[in-house]
């Protein structure tokens, strides 16, 4: 019986950064585990079967963030939709920690957290089990030669389109205009389809968005936010 083999992927980024508060300690401590969507590292999946989505949250539609940063979004989508469950996925361990505050204060139950690199996540989401993707202020990587490192390269978003459901929405922010670049570039060499129909519709948030404090930071050192909208065709 031939034996599955462990995928390597470089990763690049931060996984922790400074010392995290006694509280948010006690968040990972607590919370973290009860909020697991199933088994995804390799360590403890590595025939990597595929999650029980229907399992995991009642049968509901499911969604995905990529990267949530400080996990206001993930929060706020949370409170808007109970009918809906979210997937959040962060390898960023301060942020984790910041997202259980959050969860903690606003009392949200439709999610799960996976604290590791989504690339994991895509390895045990079944085909077309998605409804909706976020990719909200990904990390730039503005050198050119660490454009390949990129949220927006084939590498991700093949396997994305593949746990997408056809029609289901892929939204994409950013504040920097070469990422815009390249996600216009790159997204629909997959089965994407930008959906804007004019100016406004990259340059308005959508009606259900919360400004996180990635955006506000960008607003205040005078940076445009762009809101792009894929649907998966």
């Amino acid at each position: 019986m031939t034996q599955p083999v462990r995928p390597h992927r470089n990763f690049y980024g931060r996984l922790k950064g400074k010392h995290l508060k006694q509280s948010q300690e006690g968040y990972l401590a607590e919370d973290l585990d009860a909020l697991s969507p199933g088994s995804v590292d390799w360590d403890v999946n590595p025939d990597r079967n595929n999650l029980d989505l229907n399992t995991l949250f009642g049968g509901k539609s499911t969604w995905l963030e990529i990267g949530f940063g400080g996990g206001e979004h993930m929060v706020h989508q949370c409170g808007q939709n109970p009918d809906v469950g979210i997937i959040g996925c962060e390898p960023y361990i301060n942020g984790v920690a910041m997202l259980l505050g959050k969860i903690r204060k606003a009392g949200v139950k439709n999610l799960a957290v996976y604290p590791g690199d989504v690339r994991d996540m895509f390895d045990v989401l079944p085909d077309a089990s998605i409804d909706r993707a976020f990719l909200l202020y990904p990390d730039p990587w503005p050198k050119s030669r660490h454009h390949r490192r990129r949220f927006v390269t084939e590498e991700h978003l093949a396997p994305l389109a593949r746990v997408l459901k056809p029609g289901s929405i892929f939204r994409v922010a950013t504040d920097i205009p070469d990422y815009v670049r390249q996600t216009m570039q790159e997204v629909p060499k997959q089965p994407f389809e930008w959906t804007a129909e004019g100016p406004e519709d990259w340059r308005v948030p959508w009606d259900d968005w919360i400004s996180t404090r990635y955006e506000q930071k960008a607003l205040r050192e005078d940076r445009t936010p762009h809101y792009m909208t894929f649907i998966r065709k």
